[in-house]
C-alpha cells in the first residue's frame, strides 16, 4: 500500500511538473514579447535554440546522476523553440512581411544543430533510452524546419495561405448563420483598419505644413 502511493505521489508530481513547465525562461519570453518584428523574434529564437544544444552538449560531458532527464527536457525545449520559429515564419509570410533575414538566420543555425542531434543519437549513450524519443522529436523537427527554411518563398507563401484558409473553412463550416455574418463584418473591419494603419506607415512623417516646401524660406519648424 505505501509502495502504491508513492508511486501514485510520484505520478502526481510529474504530471504537474510537466503542466507547468514553460519551454522558454521567463527572461526569454520577456525578450520575446519585446520583439515585435518578425525577423528579430525568429532571430532570438534561433538564439534559444543554440542555448538549448550547448546545454545538452554541457550535460553530455559529465557522467552524474540525473543527468537524462535535464537532458530529456532541454531536448523537448528545444523542439518547441523550433516550432515556435516556424509559427512566427508562416504568421509572418501570410501577413506579406519580408523574413528573408530572418530565414536565412535559421538555416544558418539548424545547419549547424542538426549534425549535433545526429552524432548524439549516433553515439549510443548509455543512459540514450530515457531520451531517445525527445532526441528523434527533436532531429525530425529539425529537418524538416530547415527544409522548409530553404523552401521558396513563393511556394511556401502559398502553402501557408491554402492551410490558412482550410481551416477557416472549417471554422466557418460549425457556424450558424448569424455567426458568420458577424465573422464577416469582423472581418471586413478588421482588413479596413489594417489597410488603413499599412498606409499610414507608408507616408513618410513630417514637420512641414501643408503648401510648404524644403526650401520655402521661415523654415517654420
Amino acid at each position: 500500500m505505501k509502495t502504491l502511493l508513492c508511486c501514485l505521489v510520484l505520478a502526481g508530481c510529474s504530471l504537474g511538473r510537466a503542466q507547468t513547465r514553460d519551454f522558454l525562461t521567463n527572461d526569454e519570453i520577456d525578450q520575446v514579447r519585446e520583439a515585435q518584428e518578425p525577423n528579430e523574434r525568429i532571430a532570438l529564437y534561433a538564439k534559444f535554440a543554440r542555448v538549448r544544444i550547448d546545454i545538452v552538449k554541457s550535460l553530455l560531458g559529465k557522467d552524474k546522476p540525473g543527468r537524462s532527464i535535464l537532458i530529456h527536457d532541454a531536448l523537448e525545449d528545444y523542439a518547441k523553440i523550433v516550432d515556435a520559429i516556424d509559427d512566427v515564419t508562416d504568421d509572418a509570410l501570410a501577413r506579406k512581411v519580408d523574413i528573408k533575414a530572418g530565414l536565412a538566420n535559421v538555416a544558418a543555425a539548424e545547419k549547424e544543430m542538426l549534425p549535433i542531434l545526429e552524432k548524439l543519437r549516433d553515439s549510443q549513450p548509455k543512459d540514450l533510452d530515457r531520451y531517445e524519443f525527445a532526441l528523434r522529436e527533436a532531429i525530425e523537427t529539425t529537418s524538416d524546419s530547415l527544409e522548409a527554411a530553404q523552401e521558396d518563398l513563393g511556394k511556401r507563401t502559398k502553402d501557408v495561405e491554402a492551410r490558412q484558409q482550410k481551416e477557416k473553412d472549417a471554422i466557418r463550416d460549425t457556424m450558424s448563420p448569424t455567426e458568420r455574418e458577424a465573422k464577416d463584418a469582423a472581418d471586413k473591419k478588421a482588413a479596413a483598419e489594417d489597410e488603413k494603419k499599412q498606409e499610414q506607415q507608408k507616408k513618410a512623417p513630417t514637420l512641414y505644413r501643408k503648401g510648404e516646401k524644403k526650401d520655402g524660406g521661415g523654415g517654420n519648424y
